[in-house]
């Protein structure tokens, strides 16, 4: 008796494991939106979503602001999280807003460097840092020591003039109306070798970052700040994106990968994943499960699971 139902046991076990590994490659719930910002190729919503190279440092994260909850795009880096306000995929630009970080509206110290990972797909944009609150006067500031590069260009100290009008900057402690000659306008700004603009080396309170004046130059309430980054896809994810990941978004499908192997998939609306689009809902790990009823509509899939395991699992439970 016992020989005669080992293989049914066997059998059970096999589909089992069949059944939990085919649940735990269930494809990422990938989103296009995270706020109000529009996601794209290569930004994700989470692991298996988007590009492998950017996953580890972007992030939608849900965020609690005048008590309402909120979903937040974050760019994480060794030195903090830094909501992202806005994305241009034409110029392959994004902005950040640093939460440390001064405007004309509400200035305060800030307690750590602003900083980017050299390993990471960014680099920073077309934005002018001003340094405030620095020791006097600015034009001894210099990166490396008293030998160093000077920091500060003289030729944009209009800006220290104007962003200094602003009554917030007793948040730095200062008076209203100080000496300029405690601003800074760092251009071109660069990061040091740990990849920081290093505001405590430098002995700066705090900082601005604008990234345009628009028509009022003199006007710094309004200007837009923020930090502007470049980001570069690298040679294998462009030619995922002039291939694959196209044709992934006009078949209505958010672009993303395996997280084992970091191979492309298209993530679908109707729960299923696909290495090519989502008009074409086949792909390996639902054939290994489904077999020849792949091609079934997915209401039908479900049936045809629940009458399979219910069938299965009652032969099986009787084995013992």
């Amino acid at each position: 008796m016992e020989q005669k139902t080992l293989l049914p046991v066997l059998s059970c076990i096999i589909f089992f494991n069949l059944l939990c590994f085919t649940i735990a490659q269930k494809p990422p719930a990938c989103q296009t939106t995270c706020g109000s910002l529009i996601l794209k190729y290569p930004f994700g919503t989470g692991a298996g979503c988007g590009s492998p190279t950017f996953q580890p440092y972007i992030t939608c994260e849900i965020t609690n602001k005048d008590q309402n909850q909120q979903q937040q795009l974050l760019l994480t880096t060794h030195t903090a999280s830094y909501p992202i306000t806005s994305i241009s995929y034409s110029t392959q630009t994004l902005t950040l807003t640093p939460p440390s970080m001064s405007s004309c509206s509400s200035m305060q110290p800030s307690p750590s460097n602003f900083g980017l990972d050299w390993a990471s797909p960014f680099q920073l944009g077309r934005s002018t840092f001003i340094l405030l609150s620095c020791p006097p006067p600015t034009s001894s500031l210099t990166l490396g020591g008293s030998s160093g590069i000077p920091v500060c260009d003289p030729s944009y100290s209009n800006l220290c003039a104007s962003i200094y009008t602003c009554p917030s900057v007793v948040g730095l402690g200062l008076p209203l109306f100080p000496p300029t000659n405690t601003c800074c306008v760092y251009s071109p700004g660069n990061l040091d070798s740990k990849g920081e603009l290093d505001l405590c080396g430098l002995k700066c309170a705090g900082y601005t970052s604008v990234v345009s004046l628009g028509d009022y130059p003199t006007d710094p309430a309004r200007w837009e700040y923020g930090v502007a980054l470049k980001y570069s896809h690298g040679d294998l994810d462009n030619g995922i994106v002039d291939t694959k990941c196209k044709s992934c978004e006009m078949s209505d499908g958010v672009c993303g990968y395996r997280v084992d192997d970091y191979s492309f998939l298209c993530v679908c609306k109707n729960g299923y994943n696909t290495s090519s689009d989502c008009n074409n809902n086949f792909s390996p790990d639902q054939d290994l499960f489904w077999g020849s009823a792949s091609r079934l509509p997915p209401a039908w899939k479900m049936w045809f699971a629940l009458v399979a395991f219910g069938e299965i699992s009652y032969s099986c439970f009787d084995l013992f």
